[in-house]
């Protein structure tokens, strides 16, 4: 069953769109506030979150910013009162769609439909089948498992495994740090520098764990990475 975190404060709109959603098959977790949303968001994995912006103790573009640090996947609507060009801009740019209040019932369940049917299709591309071997560890891009020389699994975030597909995949070349952001978060906010050097040193701890720092994961001095197999 598909799971939908649902933000929304009003409590008499917040139990309509639940109850429709649920109707049709859904998995509806509720959140009526900034912090208990981002709370709830980090309990578990969604297939699509329905956000509101305006919401008591912190915002719906501050909480979408959070989600997006952590995993540029999953879908985002944002539903909300605010119909001036500039906030469904500044929203598009963080989410995958945005719909102004009031909303017909029927579209908003046809846009559900359609972010949830793309989520699943992106996840199933993003996933893989087949394994790699970096210095005697195997990747399974389907598990998101790396069993190391002493066949022991390490587990690595979705995002991580997102990092290390699209260096696989770019083998060989110079990548910038400004294409890694645009690519793995592909949003404006970006993370800091340190969150992508943090990155490169698990990578180097698990594949050149007996090899000199950079064998696998060079790094390009004033420009960004470049993974030699």
């Amino acid at each position: 069953m598909k799971r939908i975190l649902l933000v929304e404060d009003e409590e008499n709109l917040h139990y309509a769109i639940k109850l429709n959603l649920e109707m049709e098959g859904f998995n509806v977790i509720s959140a009526f506030n900034g912090k208990n949303a981002v709370s709830k968001y980090r309990e578990g994995r969604f297939d699509l979150i329905i956000l509101d912006v305006m919401l008591p103790e912190m915002n719906g573009f501050d909480i979408c910013e959070v989600i997006r640090l952590d995993n540029s996947i999953v879908p985002v609507l944002f539903l909300t009162a605010k119909s001036a060009s500039e906030d469904k801009i500044k929203g598009l740019k963080m989410a995958d769609d945005y719909l102004t209040k009031p909303f017909n019932l029927k579209e908003l369940l046809l846009r559900v439909q359609n972010l949830v049917k793309r989520n699943t299709q992106n996840i199933e591309n993003l996933q893989d089948k087949s394994k790699i071997s970096i210095s005697g560890c195997v990747v399974d891009f389907n598990s998101f498992e790396v069993i190391d020389k002493n066949k022991e699994k390490i587990g690595l975030t979705h995002k991580q495994i997102k990092l290390l597909k699209f260096f696989v995949d770019k083998k060989n070349e110079v990548i910038s740090r400004q294409e890694i952001l645009e690519k793995i978060w592909g949003y404006d906010v970006y993370p800091s520098s340190r969150t992508i050097d943090n990155f490169i040193l698990l990578f180097r701890k698990i594949f050149e764990k007996d090899l000199p720092s950079g064998t696998h994961f060079k790094s390009i001095r004033g420009v960004g990475y470049k993974f030699t197999p």
